[in-house]
């Protein structure tokens, strides 16, 4: 059976989440896709490549196997919107970021087979999330979960535009202490090569409301990239070398200062 999961435990209080990254599709569910879904055009692709300097940091990193077409781990299992008013993707989706269909005419789940990756795909991950999280405040006193995520800088369906590079989200300043987020947005704003925002159009998705409890010492941040920053936007969706060179130190710095916000006690220094 393939794995549901990717985890590298660390030995600091910052897990890094990478819920969209996964490629895999079931063979009896990719014959069910239209052309177009096969490949895959909405994953958050090489985020694992990206940040894998962060085991070197003591940082850990717990990432997705199965593509968000199977299930959307960042999503309500219920499917209550994310953004009210806005068009929203559910946690089985039906439709590409472009409103294109993913399944071929009568291939569509029904309810039974969403529950069914409900509970195979998605609650697995989640527990994995709650328990690493719960681990980790118990021997430092704090965690914080850091959301890796990236998106075509371009997609009409859910913004106006193109999308700013670094889009650090933290559910309207719920999921983390406001100290550490303004540490955050300073290392954005020295990257002076990157356009940013704070809380904009992404504002976090569910996994960081979910999970980010300031009073319970979970902080959680996430950060939405523009994909033109690091790889090419359309297939065959190659990694870009230089230009990921070029962005790892800025990841890395928000990091290590991530890791320097957060003390033992629970605190913000």
């Amino acid at each position: 059976m393939t794995d549901i999961f990717r985890h590298r435990p660390g030995t600091t209080p910052i897990l890094i989440s990478i819920p969209h990254c996964g490629t895999h599709v079931p063979d009896d569910l990719a014959r069910r896709l239209t052309p177009e879904a096969r490949l895959l055009p909405d994953t958050d692709r090489h985020l694992e490549r990206l940040y894998d300097f962060a085991p070197s940091m003591g940082i850990g990193v717990l990432s997705a196997v199965h593509s968000r077409y199977v299930v959307d781990l960042n999503r309500d299992p219920g499917d209550a919107p994310l953004y009210a008013g806005a068009d929203n993707t559910g946690v089985c989706p039906l439709t590409t970021f472009d409103s294109r269909p993913i399944y071929a005419p009568g291939g569509e789940p029904d309810a039974a087979e969403a529950a069914r990756r409900i509970e195979t795909y998605w609650r697995p991950y989640h527990e994995k999330l709650e328990g690493e999280l719960a681990a980790t405040v118990a021997r430092f006193g704090v965690a914080a979960l850091f959301e890796a995520h990236s998106i075509r800088s371009e997609v009409p369906r859910f913004f106006a535009g193109k999308l700013p590079d670094l889009n650090l989200g933290t559910a309207s300043g719920k999921s983390a202490d406001a100290a550490l987020v303004a540490r955050l947005v300073e290392v954005m704003k020295d990257s002076r090569r990157y356009t940013h925002v704070l809380d904009g159009r992404f504002k976090g998705g569910y996994i960081t409301r979910r999970f980010g409890r300031p009073r319970d010492n979970v902080h959680a941040v996430q950060l939405e990239m523009a994909q033109c920053i690091y790889m090419k936007e359309s297939p065959p969706f190659a990694y870009h070398d230089e230009a990921a060179e070029r962005l790892r130190p800025v990841l890395r710095r928000l990091l290590e200062v991530l890791g320097d916000a957060v003390t033992r006690e629970g605190g913000i220094r």
